[in-house]
């Protein structure tokens, strides 16, 4: 993909990185060009200084043509100006904005805008592993969600399929000292391992059952 990324503070930079290793098309913008810095010496995409709001800077950063465009400065309206100016004047397919102050998150949402929080992300996995002893990844839809977590005394020794819920829990995925794997139906879970899977909210009770 072509991706043009606006701020290139830790969130920006780290993420040009990332996008860079996977062998996407990157353009990072910047108003500082002392900011650039951040970069990696592996960074091999492109800076453009300027105003990510800027129409002009856009166009150089080749906007016309960006499958996806990252607006993560630490300003809330400038991301919201910048994911707009994409949205609406280029037609970016996709386009994520970074939420700074959770205060503003009902503005996002008034604008319809794709976004991210790290604030409210960081304290909700803290909450998960101190409270429900998991972690929530990724919302599927409204009721089902990835989640994460190390499975207790209760299920030691039993089989992947004895755990798993019809319709509600699905084994993905299961780490056990530091490596990984996609486990057959027929796979031996220990205490400890760190189960990865797909489950319905309704379904959390039993769930936290099998935490024991």
């Amino acid at each position: 993909m072509y991706v043009i990324v606006v701020g290139c503070g830790r969130v920006g930079s780290r993420l040009a990185e990332f996008l860079a290793v996977e062998g996407h098309d990157v353009v990072i913008i910047d108003k500082e060009p002392r900011a650039f810095r951040r970069l990696g010496s592996t960074f091999n995409g492109l800076t453009v200084q300027g105003a990510g709001f800027d129409e002009d800077v856009l166009r150089e950063a080749g906007v016309e043509r960006a499958d996806a465009l990252a607006a993560v400065t630490d300003l809330d309206n400038t991301n919201m100006m910048i994911a707009e100016v994409a949205r609406k004047i280029f037609n970016v397919p996709r386009v994520v904005a970074r939420l700074y102050n959770p205060e503003r998150e009902r503005t996002y949402q008034k604008l319809a805008l794709d976004y991210v929080c790290g604030t409210i992300l960081v304290a909700e996995k803290i909450l998960d592993k101190m409270v429900k002893g998991y972690v929530r990844h990724v919302s599927i839809s409204m009721d089902t969600e990835i989640i994460e977590f190390k499975m207790g005394e209760a299920v030691d020794g039993r089989l992947v399929s004895e755990v798993e819920i019809p319709g509600e829990f699905k084994v993905v995925a299961v780490v056990r000292e530091g490596l990984s794997n996609i486990p057959p139906q027929e796979f031996v879970l220990a205490a400890g391992d760190i189960v990865v899977g797909v489950v319905r909210r309704s379904a959390s009770p039993k769930i936290e059952k099998l935490m024991g």
